[in-house]
């Protein structure tokens, strides 16, 4: 495509590069408006511009990719609301065996929750699980936020629904669910396989670091405090000594800062001391008060005892009405328990076997997009309450963001700026030579970080498969897997290579207890050679 008049470039040009800026800093000193009203200034800009018309603009617009989003959002509302993801996060702790075995179970969790949910929802649910569950083992949170991050990425790669760009990809090159996750599986394994390692290998010390003793005294002052509110008066008054050997041995256990919470323990003791010392007092003093009490009781029992008679039917009838109705308050709240338990019982399995259904649809080849809203409207029904609280969840700002991207986009590509810059580097591009598939992953793995990967695959997407289907139809279904990898793995570079590694970042700040802020140095130190080697192993397996 040759270029465009000179003042059709330079306008588009403007246009996209306000876009791109931003979309890149949504922060900007001078103009932050953030990325969905940047997507949509651009669009407009195109448009006013007359780089395109208003009805090239709304062409433009990709109504399956938006369908197919919009699907896959509402089935991930739904599955966390049936607890799935917290199902998922109990998984990471159950039957642990140390920091090395966490390290991989949260990489491969991540990985399969990605590519069956998409990347950005599973880092928004399994972060804080993530962060628990490192404060519970008393290990470092970063490399486990890592391992969260950059494993969501990766495995979002293997299906059309992992991540945006998949699904772009996928409505563009027409390639079935089910080619697209054969295509790409096994490199997402071994990705997300020497993604662990070389988290293992990096921070190794930090991953053998023990508890040390204050702290385990604290979690058995936590696990003794807990199992005393269990005790009723009683039991503590008949087991004193046992309970005050164990008080003593805590308050020898326990480290300083938790001299406040013995102070309490002292008074308990004191208290089930003194319960004591009242029952054992002298037996003659006890043997007498006794004797008084029962010949003062004796003496008035005569003059009770016709009144008594007459009042015993009456209280036996009132006592035997208050019995009833108790037990059928109790009967009808136990039946009332176990109805809602069971109802929300098969609620949830009707959702997991509707998410089910949908899987296998899509693998039998079935219209994605279409696929994907069925199973959402499924849900809607199932549910037989309002939808309006779960709708409101979905991320509305980014269908929008998508709307605007496309104009802006495909007003750049009207320029004919980018079909120049291709038609140079097309001759050194070729997916036939390894050399060709290097310089490719090069171009890519750098767009990718400096415009974003959803652009990038707009840009370069339909030109690399062109491109490709010179040499056969199998090298073109190869071309758009290798730009989905690469532009999914180049993620991993930065903090700022993905939403993914941003929302984690984001959740770790905000969380309550738990927070912890992943720096932008510490990610780069793991991302760049993660990147590199992982995205250099998948393209060997990508056929």
């Amino acid at each position: 495509m040759a270029l465009a008049s000179t003042v059709k470039v330079v306008l588009g040009s403007i246009a996209f590069a306000i876009f791109w800026v931003l979309a890149v800093f949504p922060a900007v000193p001078f103009l932050p408006i953030g990325r969905t009203a940047g997507s949509f200034l651009g669009a407009l800009l195109m448009v006013v511009f007359r780089v395109l018309t208003p009805d090239q603009a709304y062409a433009s617009i990709d109504l399956p990719i938006l369908g197919l989003l919009f699907g896959t959002m509402v089935v991930s509302i739904y599955l966390e609301r049936a607890d799935m993801f917290k199902y998922l996060g109990m998984m990471l702790s159950w039957k642990s065996k140390g920091a090395k075995d966490l390290i991989c179970r949260i990489c491969l969790i991540s990985a399969i929750s990605s590519a069956l949910f998409t990347n950005d929802t599973a880092c928004v649910v399994l972060t804080e699980f993530v962060l628990k569950t490192a404060r519970q083992h008393n290990l470092p949170p970063h490399p486990f936020l890592l391992a969260l991050a950059s494993s969501a990425n990766i495995g979002s790669s293997a299906t059309p629904i992992g991540n945006p760009q998949n699904l772009v990809i996928a409505v563009q090159s027409k390639i079935s669910f089910g080619n697209f996750l054969i295509g790409i599986l096994p490199a997402m394994l071994m990705g997300v396989f020497v993604n662990a390692l070389i988290l293992i290998c990096m921070y190794w010390k930090l991953l053998s670091i023990q508890k040390d003793e204050e702290d385990v005294a604290v979690e058995v002052f936590s696990e003794e405090e807990m199992n005393s509110h269990r005790f009723s008066p009683a039991t503590l008054s008949h087991n004193s000594q046992e309970w005050n050997s164990r008080l003593e041995l805590m308050a020898v256990q326990s480290p300083p800062h938790l001299s406040g919470n013995m102070g309490h323990v002292e008074a308990l003791r004191n208290r089930a001391i003194s319960s004591e010392t009242e029952i054992q007092k002298d037996p003659i003093v006890t043997l007498d008060s006794a004797r008084n009490s029962n010949a003062s009781k004796e003496a008035a029992k005569d003059v009770s005892t016709q009144v008594k008679e007459e009042t015993i039917p009456s209280k036996r009838v009132a006592s035997m009405d208050r019995l009833r109705d108790a037990l059928s308050v109790r009967s009808s709240e136990g039946k009332e328990d176990f109805t809602t338990k069971w109802k929300k019982l098969l609620w949830k399995s009707c959702v997991y076997l509707v998410t089910i259904g949908m899987l296998i649809a899509l693998l039998m080849g079935l219209n994605m997009s279409w696929t994907t809203i069925t199973a959402a409207l499924a849900l809607v029904v199932l549910d037989f309450e309002d939808a309006r609280p779960s709708l409101e969840k979905v991320s509305y700002s980014l269908l929008i963001f998508f709307c605007g991207m496309f104009i802006t986009v495909d007003g750049f590509n009207r320029t004919g700026i980018p079909s120049t810059l291709w038609d140079l580097m097309e001759p050194y591009s070729r997916i036939d030579h390894v050399s060709g598939i290097a310089i490719l992953a090069i171009v890519i793995l750098v767009m990718s970080n400096l415009a974003s990967n959803v652009p990038t695959v707009l840009l370069l997407g339909e030109r690399v498969a062109e491109s490709a289907v010179a040499f056969s139809t199998a090298d073109e279904r190869k071309a758009w897997l290798i730009i989905a990898w690469v532009s999914t793995v180049a993620g991993n570079l930065s903090l700022f290579g993905s939403a993914a590694n941003l929302i984690v970042c984001e959740q770790a700040r905000r969380a309550p207890q738990f927070g912890y802020t992943l720096s932008f140095w510490s990610h780069l130190k793991f991302g760049v050679p993660s990147t590199l080697i992982v995205t250099a192993i998948g393209l060997a397996l990508i056929r």
